[in-house]
């Protein structure tokens, strides 16, 4: 289970900025999740409850935004949704469409005293 690793980067990352700042205690993470990134996000809402335990997060809520799978289809220049990879365009049916967006993961922004 790939979340794992993902959380304890997130767990870096949140450390990391919380300690730049001076903070003792982060109160929020959300987190932007691609449709496309092959994250579960229950998964990695479990995992993060397990690498946050005994961290500066260790009472934060946990958002996860999910993020729509975007592309652009090389055969009638329509931007479009993608809900998979490999999905036809819905406009053309052209197999031809290069994902520009949903693959991502990110710490979208915290709060913290």
């Amino acid at each position: 289970m790939h979340e794992m690793s993902l959380a304890e980067g997130v767990l870096k990352i949140v450390e990391d900025a919380a300690r730049a700042q001076g903070l003792a205690r982060v109160t929020e993470v959300r987190l932007e999740i691609g449709k496309l990134s092959a994250v579960e996000p229950e998964a990695l809402r479990f995992c993060l409850g397990l690498v946050f335990k005994d961290s500066l997060a260790a009472q934060a809520t946990i958002e996860l935004i999910e993020s729509p799978g975007r592309g652009v289809c090389l055969d009638c220049h329509a931007e479009v949704e993608v809900t998979a990879l490999f999905d036809p365009c819905p406009r053309c049916g052209s197999t031809a469409v290069q994902v520009t967006g949903g693959r991502e993961m990110r710490v979208k922004d915290l709060l913290a005293e």
